[in-house]
């Protein structure tokens, strides 16, 4: 995966197959202490520990369609790859933790790419998720949540097109307002 916006989308997809209602994704970016993490936690069904220390294993899926299971596996590939590491937690029945961190100032680090796509497109395929997505840089902070926005559109539909745009713009323009560097703007 070329940029983080893309795990994002890919942890994303696995705590909604895993029948989350509640996902939170949280991206800290401290360059003081050269420190880029993506934090992801998810009330979803969880996993077993055994299973659970097999999801970074390339050649392990609890998939029937495919094979290989590359999502965890390649993003702690880039992590140690950009001077990080991965941790993962699980409870079965109450969901999943994922914390990936990279050093910020790393050649290899991933850069952000489309996340305002990534949140966009997660929040308005999944109606009846309560998703919330922050994102910080060095003590200024964006804060984008399903339930507010909700409650600003007054029964207008996220799948709106002219909401999925103005979502869109609204994310980019308050990443861009925090000092976000690295994010494709469509």
């Amino acid at each position: 995966m070329k940029d983080i916006s893309s795990h994002v989308m890919d942890i994303l997809q696995n705590s909604i197959r895993a029948k989350a209602r509640r996902i939170e994704v949280d991206i800290i970016e401290d360059t003081v202490n050269d420190i880029y993490r993506l934090v992801f936690v998810d009330n979803g069904s969880g996993m077993e520990e055994a299973i659970m220390l097999k999801v970074i294993d390339p050649f392990f899926t609890t998939r029937r369609v495919r094979k290989v299971g590359l999502g965890l596996p390649l993003l702690k590939q880039n992590a140690e790859k950009a001077g990080g590491s991965i941790l993962l937690d699980s409870k079965v029945g109450e969901g999943t933790t994922v914390q990936a961190t990279f050093s910020h100032k790393h050649i290899d680090r991933p850069v952000l790419g489309d996340i305002a796509g990534a949140i966009v497109l997660t929040a308005s395929s999944n109606l009846n998720l309560h998703f919330i997505y922050r994102h910080k840089k060095d003590g200024k902070e964006f804060v984008f949540d399903t339930d507010s926005i909700n409650e600003v559109l007054d029964g207008v539909s996220m799948q709106n097109p002219e909401v999925i745009t103005s979502l869109r713009e609204l994310i980019n323009e308050n990443l861009k307002n925090i000092g976000v560097e690295g994010m494709q703007l469509k």
